[in-house]
């Protein structure tokens, strides 16, 4: 079996409100799940960690006897867990190590794809439908 995950993270204000979301999609193109959550006050960089960190999570529990690939359009990380580009940053360098840990016992390869493609433009919506429900909450619990 093989399984396409599709991960965004989005951050307004770098650092900001932030979210991560995956997909996972079959060899077919059927989108099977799909998750997303609140991470708080983040940066970009670690809201996209943070998105590909839960899928392989996800993943490893659910579906470790598969080939999976991983999709993302964060080109920096990407390089950086390929080992193309140097981890400098303690907290990104943390985020980094969970993420070998994680594919210690998985079949995973790491692909670059533009922001346009339709599955992260989908992480895309649900990162920023996540950010606008916790907005819409922290308006509703201010009394406003």
């Amino acid at each position: 079996m093989k399984v396409n995950i599709y991960t965004d993270g989005a951050s307004r204000g770098n650092p900001g409100d932030s979210a991560w979301a995956f997909l996972l999609v079959s060899e077919k193109g059927d989108i099977f799940d799909r998750v997303s959550g609140y991470i708080g006050i983040a940066t970009n960089n670690v809201a996209e960690y943070t998105a590909i960190i839960n899928a392989l999570e996800y993943v490893s529990r659910e579906y470790s006897y598969a080939h999976i690939t991983l999709h993302s359009d964060s080109q920096v990380v990407i390089k950086q867990i390929k080992g193309e580009y140097r981890v400098n940053s303690p907290h990104l360098k943390e985020l980094y190590n969970k993420v070998r840990h994680t594919t210690r016992q998985l079949n995973v390869e790491f692909i670059h794809v533009p922001r346009s493609n339709k599955y992260v433009s989908q992480c895309d919506r649900m990162c920023n439908e996540m950010l606008d429900s916790v907005k819409k909450m922290h308006k509703k619990g201010s009394g406003r």
